[in-house]
């Protein structure tokens, strides 16, 4: 059995009704999806958050980071970095920022390949994204 005691990684792809969530392996190697959370308010995102937080061990959290395709700032930038902060706060742990541009395009494409259509599965589009997220940061976690 795993020991609850390794610290994982994170990662939200924050949206304003939808949070993809991904989580590394207790190896910090792969991403592995954990859920969609589809939220009406800002106190019914903080519970379904705080029970992923009470479930595992977290060392810190990865936020998609939306850039416009040519890398200047997306107008959504700011809510998301003012969520990074309520994140550090909240649960006083390491918040990172990774480049999610394709992220969405990556999972609508995963989906399509799998003969399922992205429209119809927004929740598993987020899901996904934050998987592919997660991975990249990893990757260059693990390559340095």
């Amino acid at each position: 059995m795993i020991s609850r005691n390794i610290k994982r990684i994170l990662a939200l792809d924050f949206g304003k009704k939808r949070v993809g969530v991904a989580i590394s392996d207790p190896l910090n190697i792969t991403a592995q999806p954990l859920s969609t959370i589809v939220y009406k308010n800002d106190m019914d995102l903080w519970v379904n958050l705080d029970k992923v937080q009470q479930s595992f061990k977290i060392s810190h959290i990865v936020l998609g980071k939306p850039l416009n395709m040519d890398g200047s700032k997306s107008d959504f930038l700011k809510e998301v970095e003012s969520f990074g902060k309520q994140l550090k706060k909240r649960y006083s742990v390491q918040v990172d920022y990774w480049d999610e541009r394709l992220s969405s395009r990556v999972a609508e494409n995963t989906l399509k390949f799998s003969g399922k259509s992205p429209s119809r599965n927004k929740s598993t589009v987020d899901k996904i994204a934050a998987i592919w997220i997660l991975q990249g940061y990893m990757d260059r976690l693990n390559s340095n």
